[in-house]
């Protein structure tokens, strides 16, 4: 019999705790149950396996930052968006590194579809008809935002920028800054 008071839900709160304590990849039905102190078989009854905990775990952490960035871009557009946006993503794997690495998980076509995932490319495509910019140019740049700062806050993350001054700070907004004036000023296509 499962204990009492375990729930899908539950299981991915503690597994997303869990990954922010010991890494993503390091999350598993077996390491979950330890946690519980229960057999992991008790934990099949609510999950089928560690790849589907991974997956509660990974639409937690995209629901998670979706809710975020949605109170963050709230009456916000132009530079002001882009950088709140920025910051939630930034602020949000400091804080959650574990979570932060879930929500990069690839998923099966179906599941991305019903996922918060779905919120952030409408938020940040939002945030992108404040420069003017229509398809596919928007297309694009949705790909380049998230490619900077996924990039950005992985190196970050993995101390790539603590060796050296300026501090890291710094620098962030003037990549910020940078993809403003890009985005203002974003070529037609077919220009060099």
């Amino acid at each position: 019999m499962a204990r009492v008071g375990l729930t899908p839900e539950r299981l991915a709160r503690a597994g997303a705790e869990l990954a922010d304590e010991v890494g993503f990849d390091q999350v598993t039905v077996s390491a979950l149950a330890r946690r519980f102190d229960v057999k992991a078989a008790s934990l099949y009854a609510h999950v089928r396996s560690s790849q589907d905990l991974r997956t509660r775990i990974a639409l937690l952490a995209l629901e998670e930052l979706a809710d975020r960035a949605a109170d963050a871009l709230a009456g916000r557009a132009g530079k002001e968006a882009l950088t709140a946006l920025a910051n939630v993503y930034r602020d949000y794997a400091r804080e959650h590194p574990g979570r932060y690495a879930a929500a990069q998980l690839r998923l099966d076509p179906e599941t991305a579809a019903a996922s918060a995932g779905v919120r952030h490319a409408q938020m940040t495509r939002a945030l992108l008809r404040g420069y003017a910019l229509t398809e596919p140019d928007q297309t694009h740049a949705v790909r380049l935002l998230g490619s900077v700062f996924h990039g950005y806050v992985s190196l970050e993350l993995a101390g790539g920028f603590s060796h050296s001054a300026p501090d890291s700070q710094q620098s962030w907004t003037r990549v910020l800054d940078a993809l403003d004036a890009l985005l203002r000023n974003w070529p037609a296509a077919g220009t060099p």
